[in-house]
């Protein structure tokens, strides 16, 4: 069978991936564990007041009856500030000054604070905070854009169990947290965030009459605007300024309309960066602000030395809820804000309500009943520090009731020591919630170790392997459905419930397990049939072998994911790990005299050594090529250093100005400039695509793929080119075509998509780019290769075997003009002539990759395409570089490590290159919105617009990765002109179609090809996962580590699937040719 053996390749690539994907799972899941939930409520009748008999608490008369409370999502502490003296402030300075005028004028009315979030700092997680008291996991930021339920005890829940009339309006992510709980409510859509009017108009078309209504007790309403602004234009741009001019309006207004019985609080979920975005744990992000205000006494006065210098969001749960005298929720372990509390025996002046020693009672009471409840539940608090808290809180409980028993003044102390108790009580929580499963961590590693063990010796063995007709993967596949469902049985008989994460563990195990034991067999196997000695392919893991350059870049690349500096620096670090291995390459070719002509060497001459088989001009001629190359290569990746993006971590870093949107730049020229960069590169990169195609004769056939290059490729880049003149259009300059703007918004991106997917579908319907025509004989018959006509005896496959060298002979002497033609021409009969059919497996691999490349550019800023071109010559760079680094052996097809470790570290430093960064705030989620400016209905489009955003480099690199086996193919013509002529065979510059007179060889290499660049990839996250295991406890866990961790278990998968769709194209072609030389031969030997 000439086809190649593409069901055991795929099934091996895809099985390998599986355990990866498996040993990735496992350890997630038990490094990135959700707290335990407590389940339980508080009550009115809650014993939490001294006393003997218990005493409704909800009866007692609270301070305030009800409470307004005014969400401005993202007011940074910096944006609630106001400085008299900033003559020239900022978009976002000064521009809130009813904040600071109310303070001033009213000190025992009002106080600013800062309002400290715990990270991660996203919405979802926030709104939990505030309103449960509990502290977040990082877990938890994977559900901020599929928010579930609240199910613990929170602010929500004890308003209407006490009868409070909750009244909501905004941010609708409060709908899904808490659904069906409000008495009346008014969600407006959140997800788009480049609406900046939408939800705050909504609110204020309801605002001021409810509040002018009596059929309310709690008015929660949340702004989005500030956010939204931050995200599509940063903070300081004029449209944040007018923004947050509007809030102060808002919050004016609802100053004026407060009634004596109503507080008011208006607050920030989180802060932002200087580029507008939040979800991480820095300063700037977790920073928000907190101004209350009430128009009766809340304060004894101006702010004195005990007050905060900054609240923790979790404090406002207890807060309010005894101001307003519900129960403080069951989970929380905020603190109350003691100010609001006047001190022991000041009652008399506030209605109702209680001292600051019996709120603090109160407060610690709750605490410490939730702490003997969890600990319960769960044994993850460490018991010296819960003994300790226990043997403190009943110290302090003695010590009070005695205190209220005997009416004795409490002395200073008992209140700081309360406070002490509280604080160190959310300490330990606070530390222990960053709890590991460590049996599930180590089974993880194990079963990540073992698949990058396999995959070595796969890529190793994948001549043998693909020989005996793959590992037994009926076996393989067979074991581990047994192992699962053994463990499964198991599992419900002994626990009663089935793990899934261990079954497929099992099954990881047993199957890897079983790999390595054919593996072995099959290298006994060899040494008995070879003797005593080993075959070459067993040598491989001798230090020698492993230590050679190309692979201890790697090694050094892994071991720096242990360390945060290099990681935070990884962008500058991979670039230059790219560029020592691309200058190793000319120094090894010159260390093994290969890189210039050869001396004069009498053995040579007298005939006992070999004699080189190329000219010393063809030696010049290459090396020149190579050194060119070399220099180009250089350059673009010194010039894709401009594009990176900064971590905060990066004090004095400054971000590209690519990243940012056109529509974000304010200054015209520059604006212009960009724009004219971005559609020169992006005409460059079609063009490029188009002239290799042309170069190589793949252009003059009627296929889908030819028809895509011809036609689908200019005019999506043409689409391409207006969407990004009307996404950079700003909103008021053309007020008579706003709607033909908005239609343009929402057609062009669209049109394009639609023209990718056409494009890759024809690629993959009909991929074949070869133009076969027939000539007559007179005209053909000059320059004709020998004749050859086929002995009616020998069968087609075997005349196919001879036919292929005859047909290349014509084809490579004329390949300056484009022309690749073969002939049969027998007795003046008409001779055939085959276009294209030197690259026809590397052509519609390489539009594949073009046509993908513009479909990810669409999800970018538009000042990304110059980095995409600088991508795109790179790749090619990359693979002539690598061509002159090949000598084609004889045996096989298969690709060295160096190239494959290039490719797969250019991969990683374009990841960087095009803006990305392993850390969640820098994510573009303004990528699902592109064709959808008014927002999605589910979460699985925009999740893929921004994986597909995010992974852009790794696709690319991943999909084009079988070009490395195809290159040296398709130079080889180039480097045999100039030296011998050909043989008389023709056997030497048959280009790609070498591939098929021995189709077991193309499949182990395509086999051996994947398999070291998944290997490459997989030890990255082996490395990225061994750091996040030792590092556990590092200070920058969950600010480095962690996010690492999830990036390159991220791209890995990508990057896996897209090896196996690069793959698959290649079997799809090598099918479609078999076909095409089926129906050729009949004809010629007719």
């Amino acid at each position: 069978n000439n086809l190649m053996k593409g069901l055991p390749l795929l099934s091996l690539l895809t099985w390998m991936c599986a355990v990866y994907f498996v040993g990735i799972y496992l350890f997630v899941s038990g490094f990135l564990l959700v707290r335990l939930e407590v389940n339980r409520t508080s009550t009115c009748g809650d014993v939490l007041e001294p006393g003997e008999e218990p005493v409704d608490f909800c009866r007692v008369q609270p301070r305030f009856r009800r409470v307004v409370l005014l969400i401005i999502d993202a007011l940074k502490i910096d944006f609630a500030r106001f400085d008299p003296s900033n003559t020239t402030p900022r978009q976002f300075e000064n521009k809130l000054p009813v904040l600071e005028e109310t303070v001033s004028s009213w000190p025992s009315h009002s106080r600013l604070y800062p309002f400290r979030a715990d990270p991660p700092t996203t919405t979802m997680q926030r709104i939990k905070g505030f309103t449960t008291g509990s502290l977040p996991t990082f877990v938890d930021v994977g559900n901020n854009f599929a928010s579930s339920a609240i199910l613990e005890d929170n602010l929500i829940h004890q308003f209407g169990q006490v009868g409070k009339r909750v009244v909501f309006m905004g941010d609708d992510t409060w709908e899904s947290l808490f659904p069906k709980k409000f008495y009346r409510s008014l969600p407006f859509p959140s997800f788009n965030v480049k609406d900046l009017h939408t939800v705050d108009n909504g609110i204020l078309q309801h605002l001021y009459t409810t509040m002018v209504g009596n059929d309310w007790d709690v008015l929660v309403a949340h702004f989005l605007g500030v956010d939204h602004c931050g995200h599509r234009f940063g903070p300081d741009h004029p449209a944040m300024a007018d923004k947050l001019t509007q809030m102060d309006g808002v919050i004016r207004s609802v100053i004026d309309r407060l009634q004596n019985d109503t507080l008011l609080v208006v607050m920030g979920d989180h802060g932002m960066t200087d580029t507008g975005d939040h979800g991480g744990e820095s300063q700037k992000e977790t920073d928000a602000a907190i101004f209350l205000y009430s128009p009766v006494p809340l304060f004894l006065g101006s702010m004195s030395q005990s007050e905060p210098d900054v609240v923790p969001q979790t404090d406002l749960v207890p807060t309010l809820a005894l101001l307003l005298g519900v129960p403080i929720p069951y989970s929380s372990v905020g603190q109350i804000l003691l100010p609001l509390f006047p001190p022991h025996g000041q009652t008399e002046g506030a209605v109702g309500g209680l001292s600051q020693l019996e709120a603090l009672w109160i407060n610690a009471k709750q605490v410490n009943r939730f702490l003997e409840t969890y600990s319960s539940m769960a044994k993850d608090i460490p018991p010296d520090s819960l003994s300790q808290l226990k043997d403190e809180f009943s110290r302090l409980s003695s010590e009070y009731l005695t205190t209220v028993r005997e009416g004795q003044l409490p002395s200073p102390e008992l209140a700081a020591s309360l406070q002490a108790y509280l604080t160190s009580v959310r300490d330990t929580c606070r530390a222990t919630w960053a709890r590991f499963n460590p049996f599930k961590m180590g089974a993880g590693l194990a079963i990540l170790a073992f698949a990058c063990l396999m995959c070595f010796i796969l890529s190793e063995l994948s001549t043998v392997l693909i020989g005996q007709n793959g590992p037994g993967m009926k076996a393989l596949v067979v074991m581990g459905l047994t192992v699962v469902v053994t463990v499964a049985a198991g599992q419900l008989l002994i626990q009663g419930y089935v793990e899934v994460a261990w079954c497929l563990a099992a099954a990881a195990f047993s199957s890897e397990l079983h790999f390595l034991w054919r593996a072995h067999r099959s290298r006994m196997s060899a040494v008995a049939k070879n003797g005593s000695k080993a075959p070459k392919w067993v040598s491989w893991l001798t230090p020698r072998r492993l230590l050679i350059p190309p692979l201890l870049v790697p090694l050094l690349r892994c071991a720096s994911l242990l360390s945060d500096s290099y990681v935070i620096a990884e962008g500058r670090v991979v670039t230059f790990l790219v560029f020592s291995l691309a200058l190793y390459i000319p120094i090894h070719l010159n260390w093994n005299g290969l890189l210039l002509p050869p001396s004069h060497d009498p053995l040579k001459s007298a005939g006992l050594l070999p004699s080189s088989a190329l000219s010393p001009s063809t030696v010049r001629k290459e090396s020149s090529t190579l050194l060119a190359c070399l220099g180009l290569l250089i350059s673009s990746l010194y010039l894709s250093l401009s594009f990176h993006s900064c971590r905060e971590e990066q004090g004095s870093c400054q971000p590209s100005p690519f990243i940012s949107p056109l529509s974000r730049l304010q200054d015209s020229q520059l604006k212009n400039l960009h724009y004219i960069l971005s559609v020169v590169s992006l005409a460059i990169w079609t063009y490029l695509l188009r002239r290799c195609l042309r170069h190589y004769g793949n252009l003059n056939s009627s296929s889908g793929t030819v028809f895509t290059a011809r036609w689908i490729l200019p005019l999506l880049s043409v689409c391409l080119g207006l969407h990004w003149a009307v996404s950079a259009t700003p909103e008021d300059s053309f007020r008579n075509l706003t709607e033909l703007i908005s239609l343009a918004q929402l057609a062009l991106p669209r049109a394009a998509f639609c023209l990718l997917g056409l494009g890759l579908f024809l690629i993959w319907l009909d991929p074949l780019t070869v133009f076969v025509k027939t000539k007559t004989g007179a005209s053909a018959r000059s320059s004709l290769p020998p004749r050859y006509r086929a002995s009616t005896g020998i069968s087609p496959q075997a005349e196919l075997h001879h036919l292929i060298p005859q047909i290349y002979q014509r084809m490579c002497r004329s390949l300056d003009d484009g022309e690749l033609s073969v002939g049969s021409e027998v007795d003046g009969r008409p001779a055939v002539e085959a276009y294209g059919l030197g690259t026809v497996y590397s052509a519609p691999l390489l539009l594949f990759c073009g046509l993908l490349g513009i479909g990810l550019l669409l999800l970018h800023p538009e000042g990304m395409a110059l980095s995409f071109l600088l991508l795109l010559l790179e790749m090619g760079f990359c693979t002539l570089l690598i061509y002159s680094h090949l000598v084609l052996p004889s045996g096989g097809f298969n690709v060295p490590w160096t190239p494959i470790v290039l490719w797969s570290l250019a991969a990683t430093q374009f990841f960087h290159a095009t803006g990305h960064l392993p850390t969640f705030p820098s994510i573009q989620w303004g990528a699902a919105f592109v064709g959808f400016p008014d927002g999605h209905i589910g979460t699985i489009l925009p999740g893929s617009l921004v994986t597909l955003n995010t992974f852009a480099a790794q696709i690319m690199f991943a999909v084009g990765c079988p070009l490395l086996l195809f290159w040296p193919l398709v130079c080889e013509v180039r480097g045999s002109r100039g030296g011998k002529a050909f043989r008389e065979e023709g056997e030497d510059a048959v280009m790609e179609m070498r591939l098929r007179e021995n189709p077991q060889q193309f499949s182990s290499a395509l086999l051996q090809l994947s398999t070291r660049y998944l290997f490459i990839h997989g030890a990255q996250v082996f490395a990225s996962v061994c750091a996040a295991a030792i590092l556990r406890r590092h200070l920058m866990v969950w600010k480095v580590f962690a996010p690492k961790l999830m990036f390159e278990a991220s791209g890995f998968l990508v990057s896996s699937m897209s090896v196996l769709i690069g793959v698959t194209l290649v079997l799809r072609v090598d099918q479609a040719v078999g076909c095409w030389f089926k129906r050729l031969i009949p004809d010629i030997s007719r």
